[in-house]
C-alpha cells in the first residue's frame, strides 16, 4: 500500500499508512502465517536459578554464562551459540548451525571446554 501511494507521487511512510488502514479498518492480505516454534505448554519445570542473578565470577572456569543469536543472510537464518567465562567476559566457545536445536548448544560447549583447562564445579546455566 505506502509503494502504491509514493508511486502515486504522495509522500507517506508505512507508520502512516498503517495507523490510516487501522483506523479505516483496512488490513493487510498476510502470505504467510506466523510459524510457532517454542512449546511453553510442557510438564517439564524451567531450570533452577543457581547463579541468582550473580554473574560475577572469583576465578576462570566456575561460571559460564550462554546465549543464542540468529542471524539473517542470504541464504536464511543462522543460528549462533556463544559460551563465555563470567570471569574473564571471554567467549571460551561458539558455534553456529542452520537450525536452532540443542546440538547446537552442546557443540557450543564441547569447543568451550576444549580450551579451557577442566574444572571440578562448573555452573554453566544454558
Amino acid at each position: 500500500m505506502t509503494m502504491k501511494l509514493k508511486q502515486a507521487g504522495l509522500g507517506v511512510g508505512e507508520r502512516r499508512v498503517g495507523r490510516l488502514m487501522e483506523a479505516n479498518g483496512i488490513r493487510p492480505v498476510r502470505t504467510h502465517r506466523h510459524k510457532v516454534t517454542t512449546d511453553s505448554r510442557h510438564s517439564r519445570g524451567s531450570a533452577n536459578n543457581i547463579l541468582h542473578r550473580n554473574f560475577m565470577a572469583e576465578v576462570a572456569n566456575l561460571k559460564w554464562a550462554g546465549d543464542i543469536s540468529y542471524i539473517w543472510t542470504s541464504e536464511g537464518w543462522l543460528y549462533l551459540a556463544a559460551v563465555i567465562d563470567l570471569f574473564s567476559r571471554s567467549v571460551t566457545g561458539w558455534a553456529t548451525s542452520d537450525r536452532m536445536k540443542k546440538d547446537l548448544i552442546i557443540r557450543a560447549r564441547r569447543y568451550g571446554g576444549a580450551s579451557t583447562q577442566s574444572t571440578t564445579r562448573l555452573y554453566f546455566p544454558f
